[in-house]
């Protein structure tokens, strides 16, 4: 579905990394000295100083950047992407350089003729690329570049302070025009006022002197982190946007381009006179909310999604003597369109069957955080639905392929963005998954040989976010591609000895039913000591893969995707002669509110069996409450760690 709002600018957008008209300085002896810098241990590089500039008046834009190599890692600093908008412009000048710890000098030869430049009229990011040389390890690394841009254009720059590594000092400036000309979004609205938004900084603010030009300057910039499980950066970033509005407020613009954005929503949802006709052959008269609301969700899902096969050309649609979807009643007729598009068509089809329902447009959680700071309607990605059953609001994700009813993508699970209420259009965040929607299920069934040769079967139980991850790719790629992803995504739950090949799943088709893949295992496990053999009691967790574990601190929010349950059956099956030499003690670990684990172990003759459960109800946790997730998973890593301790007779220890 195209995009129902958005801006369009005559505006120069520069994304990449920054840096301005300066002149190149001496080194000083410490920095060519430096070997570390104390400010950021174990950095690879570091910023001494970067600089943007961006100037309407005289329609430039230029960058700076001083760098200082530390190890062979920040060798690749040397080759310098910057990203671009495609639109009107040229490179004025560029220049570089390299300097040895020794103080040689070695110049950049690249001129402004070598980099690319493009006139169009489309807006594309390309990425302009040119390498600094004879880097090594101590070098300082040098460039500036100046870009003129054409004079019926007008910036809106975004000024990304924080990048990958540390940044000791940084100026950012634009200088406006004072006769912008005619900018206005979509609607023809003209856009008179520049605003900005400021995330981060260390306490230093964006400066506007009396000619309007707004500075920047910041010092001791932390590099960007890069902990595992954390959201999208976009949250974290230190960053200031530029825009130009129609509004004087945030609350002002929400509420003014939430109405517009519902209008255009509720025209393409609306519930046609052929909508009603279609779901009186889908729902009966006598059917209960949740009746109603589940068929109507199982024939959108019915429908061709065409993000997930392929969008029909003009001319197939001509040749089908089908017309572009326009509402969604053109998509019912058509029986396809794209995700956003069945989204809408559920809260056609829901409302035309007498059910209230309203349709959101959420932010890609996996792409980034919605930003009520940031006044673009551009920033939300894909549409859901919310449909009224018994008086509690249901969170449904119809334009999901595969997705069962009440489960949302977790993309689009505590999503921020715009939805329709009763009362009108509102700000909100979409539902949270529990753990009972998204549970794993991983079951072994293990036979070990008196030399350690291992054999048997794991069976994968799915429902839930990895049931429907498996789904889509199964629509995606093709099963020999499949076989190969899920191999390597269970690659991590085997012991180091055993290998696994995928064999079937099972139940591909049906969303509403566990989704179920056959694993086969073979390999060697254990380790022998005279009369004992010790075997891993947590089969999948004995690699100690476990997340929070080594980290004691964090100082960034964790964004584990979804909360789930985890499951895991193993059952051993030992040769004649061995016996467990003593049971496995019980494990029972709590989180109050948070996450809970069980370990149970039973001996039955020649069989060992381990449960092992996991739950956690959570997806996002503060940086304050890391300290009790780090306790809680040190504890489950020392339950995994346990060893069942076989015995085996004389006899056995013969064979």
């Amino acid at each position: 579905m195209n995009r129902m709002v958005g801006y369009v600018l005559a505006a120069f957008v520069f994304l990449g990394p920054c840096a301005a008209l300066a002149q190149f300085r001496e080194p000083k002896k410490a920095e060519l000295q430096m070997t570390s810098d104390p400010m950021a241990p174990g950095a690879d590089a570091v910023y001494l100083y970067r600089e943007e500039k961006t100037d309407d008046m005289l329609h430039f834009h230029s960058i700076y950047a001083r760098i200082k190599v530390l190890t062979e890692k920040g060798k690749q600093l040397a080759t310098v992407r910057i990203p671009y908008e495609r639109r009107s412009f040229q490179v004025r000048d560029i220049e570089g350089r390299t300097i040895h710890p020794d103080g040689t000098v070695i110049k950049m030869t690249t001129k402004p003729s070598d980099l690319m430049a493009f006139k169009s009229g489309t807006t594309q990011v390309n990425t302009m690329v040119f390498t600094l040389p004879s880097v090594e390890v101590g070098s300082i690394l040098e460039y500036q570049l100046d870009i003129q841009y054409d004079d019926n254009m007008v910036s809106s720059p975004t000024w990304d302070v924080q990048q990958p590594y540390f940044v000791h000092e940084a100026h950012y400036l634009f200088v406006p025009s004072r006769t912008p000309g005619t900018i206005s979004n979509s609607r023809g609205q003209a856009l008179t006022r520049l605003m900005y938004g400021q995330r981060g900084g260390n306490g230093a603010k964006v400066q506007e002197d009396i000619r309007g030009r707004y500075s920047y300057d910041v010092t001791n910039v932390p590099a960007l982190p890069d902990d595992d499980w954390m959201p999208p950066l976009n949250s974290l970033r230190w960053k200031v946007d530029f825009y130009y509005t129609a509004y004087t407020s945030g609350q002002e613009f929400w509420k003014d381009e939430g109405k517009y954005w519902a209008k255009k929503t509720e025209e393409f949802a609306n519930p046609s006179k052929e909508l009603r006709k279609a779901v009186s052959g889908m729902v009966a008269p006598g059917d209960s909310e949740d009746q109603k609301a589940r068929k109507i969700y199982a024939a959108v899902e019915a429908l061709e999604n065409t993000d997930f096969t392929r969008a029909k050309s003009e001319e197939e649609l001509k040749q089908a003597k089908l017309k572009e979807a326009k509402n969604a009643e053109d998509v019912w007729t058509r029986k396809s369109g794209t995700s956003d598009q069945l989204a809408l068509l559920y809260v056609a089809l829901a409302r035309a069957a007498g059910l209230t329902a309203y349709p959101m447009e959420v932010v890609d959680r996996n792409r980034a955080l919605f930003d009520a700071s940031y006044l673009s309607i551009d920033q939300l990605d894909d549409y859901i639905a919310i449909v009224v059953v018994d008086g509690k609001e249901v969170f449904l994700d119809p334009g999901q392929k595969m997705c069962p009813y009440g489960l949302l993508h977790w993309k689009h699970a505590l999503a921020g963005g715009l939805r329709v209420t009763a009362k009108g259009t509102e700000l909100a965040l979409s539902a949270a998954d529990t753990y009972k929607q998204d549970m794993l299920e991983r079951v072994a069934n293990l036979y070990r040989q008196p030399n350690g040769q291992l054999s048997g079967i794991v069976r994968y139980v799915m429902s839930g976010q990895e049931a429907l991850r498996w789904r889509q790719a199964l629509l995606l790629n093709n099963p020999d591609e499949v076989k190969k992803q899920f191999n390597e995504w269970i690659h991590g739950d085997l012991p180091d000895g055993v290998q696994g090949d995928f064999d079937h799943f099972l139940a591909t088709a049906d969303y509403d039913e566990n989704l179920v893949a056959t694993v086969k295992v073979t390999g060697s496990i254990g380790s022998a000591t005279g009369k004992r053999v010790f075997l891993p009691s947590e089969f999948f967790e004995s690699r100690g893969k476990l997340p929070f574990v080594a980290e004691a601190k964090r100082t960034v929010p964790v964004d584990v995707h979804y909360a789930r349950m985890v499951e895991d059956s193993v059952t051993y099956t030992l040769p004649a002669g061995f016996q467990e030499e003593g049971a496995l003690p019980p494990v029972s670990l709590s989180w109050p509110d948070h996450a809970v684990m069980r370990v149970v172990s039973k001996s039955s003759g020649a069989q060992v069996s381990v449960t092992r459960l996991l739950m956690y109800n959570y997806a996002l946790l503060n940086s304050q409450d890391y300290g009790n997730l780090h306790d809680f998973y040190q504890k489950v890593a020392k339950a995994d760690s346990q060893q069942l301790v076989l015995d085996r007779s004389n006899s056995a220890a013969g064979n």
